[in-house]
């Protein structure tokens, strides 16, 4: 009884890191940011590579806001999906 129990466990553990590996740009695409953004070009939303001109060293304020949903709409995630998909948006240049 307790081999299948820790099977189990370990099975539940490799699948949690399955999805925290996920890129940032799969992150970006799944979660809709790319409704109102685009590398490069204004649409409802100012570009990534405006984003990153504008937010270098303000990725700590970037995370909250996203996540309270103050001045954008807010984003459900877990703190390593946007940690992820800030970083693929904060290297675009």
């Amino acid at each position: 009884m307790r081999a299948g129990k820790l099977v189990f466990a370990v099975a539940a553990a490799l699948a949690m890191g399955t999805a925290f590996a996920q890129s940032g740009a799969d992150v970006v695409k799944a979660k809709g940011c790319l409704n109102c953004h685009d590398v490069d070009k204004k649409k409802v939303g100012p570009s990534f590579k405006d984003i990153a001109a504008k937010g270098k060293g303000k990725e700590a304020a970037m995370t909250a806001r996203l996540k309270e949903g103050n001045k954008h709409p807010k984003i459900a995630a877990s703190d390593a999906e946007l940690k992820a998909a800030l970083d693929y948006v904060m290297a675009t240049k």
